[in-house]
């Protein structure tokens, strides 16, 4: 009983900046769907993937973005709880100048739709960035035993301030394929009101659980994730269907961004995320291969064959897709809460099965109901 008590008292502890992000990013939203409507940054519907009906604010990510960061300065400033483990300050400048690429690049795609050649310029940018900052996947775990050091080829650059700044060749290459992937994946993921928000923010909770259990063991980071949550629930209050105003291209990339980072200093927490993204992930392979090997698309032409369409497509609302794909992540992701390395590589085979025949009962759903149609 009194080990509950005190549980609950740890919890309650992070009520607050869970708070101060959640009207944050509602306030911050607010305004910035008058400034989107005031500079006329707009997603108005032209293309068939478009399936909302009226032109609709965009900037969304940018009320997200400032809310964070605004609210783990606080933290950071004024408090213990952020500088007070793992996290240093070059992670924190990090953090903010990605993210300040991610807003740039994104607003500039908003105004101007600019091509997809340059609109990867500016997550590479946030990427690269995180690098240099000293974040990044020092070593993976063998399921059948052991550890993998991915930290072994180094070459040093130069002291500043007695920390060393070095290329790690291994870790810095999968550090950029993760927080690349998980940017596009979230990127995908955002074809639904409040999806891409909604998801993030659950994932965001998890991972905030997740760092509080004893195995992990780092209050730092579950500020970093409670405080994440916040500011997308906050967002969400005006994202949720009928969507009162969108991520926007910086906001969609800076949660799949946020989230990779939230992975790595959680103890490189890969399989977590892959679970808690496991749907969006596999959703974006599939489109990749999809177009790449039986379509011969291109990779930037987007259409309406993710998972969140055809779950629309088969008849269910707006609403009632984007809460079942909630659902899915929720489970996947309060499993990640239990199992082990190797106990989460056997979840992923599994949310893989069942992304195939949820995959095919769609497309096979689809085609029945166009021949009773026809």
């Amino acid at each position: 009983m009194l080990s509950i008590l005190c549980m609950s008292l740890m919890y309650l502890t992070y009520f607050t900046p869970f708070l101060f992000s959640f009207f944050g990013g509602l306030i911050l939203t607010f305004l910035a769907r008058r400034l989107a409507l005031r500079w006329k940054i707009v997603d108005i519907p032209q293309k068939p993937r478009k399936i909302h009906k009226k032109p609709t604010p965009l900037l969304g990510g940018m009320a997200v973005f400032l809310s964070f960061i605004l609210v783990i300065l606080i933290y950071a400033f004024f408090t213990s709880r952020i500088l007070d483990g793992y996290i240093l300050p070059k992670h924190l400048i990090g953090i903010f100048l990605g993210g300040l690429f991610l807003m740039i690049g994104g607003a500039l795609d908003d105004k101007f739709s600019l091509k997809p050649s340059h609109q990867i310029i500016w997550p590479i940018l946030a990427t690269l960035t995180i690098i240099v900052s000293g974040i990044g996947i020092t070593y993976i775990t063998n399921p059948l035993g052991g550890t993998l050091y991915l930290d072994t080829l180094k070459i040093h650059l130069f002291f500043f301030r007695g920390i060393p700044y070095a290329i790690t060749f291994w870790a810095d290459f999968f550090t950029l394929f993760w927080l690349m992937g998980m940017m596009y994946t979230t990127k995908f993921l955002d074809g639904l009101d409040g999806l891409a928000t909604g998801v993030t923010g659950i994932g965001a909770l998890i991972i905030f659980f997740l760092c509080l259990t004893p195995r992990v063991g780092q209050p730092e980071t579950a500020m970093f994730a409670v405080i994440l949550a916040g500011a997308c629930l906050g967002f969400l209050v005006f994202n949720f269907h009928p969507a009162r105003i969108f991520l926007g291209e910086g906001g969609s990339t800076f949660l799949g961004f946020m989230l990779g980072i939230l992975a790595i200093i959680s103890g490189g927490k890969i399989a977590t995320a892959l679970l808690i993204m496991g749907i969006p992930i596999l959703d974006a392979v599939w489109v990749i291969i999809r177009r790449f090997f039986w379509e011969r698309k291109p990779m930037t032409q987007a259409d309406r064959k993710h998972l969140h369409f055809r779950l629309l497509d088969i008849g269910l609302s707006h609403r009632q897709a984007v809460i079942f794909l909630y659902f899915l992540t929720l489970g996947f992701g309060l499993l990640a809460l239990y199992l082990q390395t190797r106990e989460k590589l056997l979840a992923l085979g599994i949310l893989s099965g069942v992304m195939i025949v949820l995959g095919v009962s769609l497309v096979v759903g689809y085609r029945l109901k166009l021949k009773v149609k026809n």
